[in-house]
């Protein structure tokens, strides 16, 4: 073992926090985490959320309006994570929505490579009854993603 490797500080750089706007208590948790280690280490801050093409029915899908509602309220959600990231000293945060697809293959196909960071922290997940694979975003990203992930609880 390598002592000098050992004794090297390990600190992340970039840091991507995904936010789920239909799961508060898990992001919430998720937020606090990311934003107090991008403040104390002074790191850019990724702040993202996927729209769910799942969260959309057959008839809205069709509408333009309700998918561009849809659009409008995740880019709130995240808009308003940013805000509180700012308030609470992050000074370099980007918004960052995308849409189509599994969430967790959006994140680690898209959204990873785009923006680059070396730390993903993501909720644990709230399990609703009415949810096929409750709870399983953020155990897929752990295992799939090429870089550290925390799941925060």
């Amino acid at each position: 073992m390598d002592n000098k490797k050992m004794n090297n500080p390990l600190i992340y750089r970039r840091i991507l926090l995904t936010v789920d706007e239909d799961d508060n208590t898990s992001s919430e948790r998720a937020f606090r985490y990311a934003t107090t280690l991008a403040r104390d280490y002074a790191v850019p801050l990724g702040i993202c959320s996927v729209m769910e093409s799942e969260d959309i029915n057959i008839f809205d899908s069709l509408t333009p309006s309700k998918i561009q509602a849809k659009r409008h309220h995740v880019e709130d959600v995240v808009a308003e994570y940013v805000k509180m990231a700012i308030e609470d000293g992050v000074e370099n945060v980007e918004p960052l929505v995308y849409e189509g697809g599994d969430v967790d293959d959006v994140i680690l196909e898209r959204v990873i490579p785009d923006f680059k960071p070396d730390l993903l922290v993501t909720g644990a997940d709230t399990q609703f009854p009415h949810s096929k694979i409750a709870g399983a975003i953020g155990p897929r990203l752990a295992k799939k993603a090429p870089i550290s992930v925390i799941v925060v609880r």
